[in-house]
């Protein structure tokens, strides 16, 4: 796929470089490989880097560097290749997430899966089938979107907002997921619960998830569901 990314100034003290104005996996990929080799250059103006669902956020120190140096550091990394053939970050992990549908943990799955022209059961299955990516974090602490869904799962948004889901939920629309790090409105529908911790900020390392890694979902039963707060 060609992408035209952009370095846009971003204030006085940040660089956005935006890989495209829609996501796509090869714009997913570019930003999140663009991120890793920025932070494999161990340049010691930059204070922090960020990705979002096609771009990369670089924060640099303005009393270190000139703006104008930075947007030359970073054409220079990006002209060094096609960054939507970059590998993946090494870093990233594979976790299997047990979740259960439907019912009270999932009370939006029937009209989800009617949307996308499938069966409840054959929802499931689809949303258990492969891995899915977390290609951003973002409106809470912690929380994923994850993704992308198979074009049959570009189903719409609500026309209203639920009041509140849960910590956990599993909520689908516009061939995403998102799973919820905290209780929260919203306007997506949810399909099933987790009971993935994914913000603890007591902990070192605060935020279970990072963009790039993937999560694949295992159905349980309510029974075993319910053993899992437990165990």
């Amino acid at each position: 796929m060609s992408i035209s990314p952009r370095i846009v100034p971003m204030g006085l003290t940040g660089m956005l470089v935006n890989f495209s104005g829609r996501l796509s996996d090869a714009a997913n990929r570019a930003a999140l490989a663009f991120r890793a080799a920025v932070d494999a250059q161990g340049w010691d103006w930059v204070s922090e880097t960020t990705t979002s669902l096609t771009s990369t956020l670089v924060l640099f120190d303005p009393l270190a560097v000139t703006q104008s140096y930075v947007q030359g550091a970073l054409g220079d990394l990006l002209a060094s290749r096609d960054w939507t053939q970059a590998p993946w970050p090494g870093d990233r992990r594979l976790w299997r997430v047990p979740a259960v549908f439907g019912g009270a943990d999932g009370p939006q799955l029937t009209e989800a899966a009617a949307l996308a022209g499938v069966s409840s059961d054959t929802a499931i299955a689809d949303i258990c089938a492969a891995p899915v990516r977390v290609l951003t974090l973002g409106f809470a602490p912690g929380q994923p979107y994850l993704g992308s869904l198979a074009p049959h799962w570009n189903v719409p948004r609500q026309a209203g907002l639920t009041p509140q889901v849960p910590a956990g939920a599993l909520v689908v629309a516009v061939r995403q997921f998102v799973l919820f790090a905290n209780p929260s409105p919203t306007g997506w529908r949810q399909v099933g619960l987790t009971k993935l911790p994914l913000f603890d900020l007591g902990s070192d390392q605060p935020f279970a998830l990072q963009a790039g890694d993937e999560l694949l979902f295992a159905p349980v039963s309510e029974h075993d569901f319910a053993l899992l707060e437990t165990d």
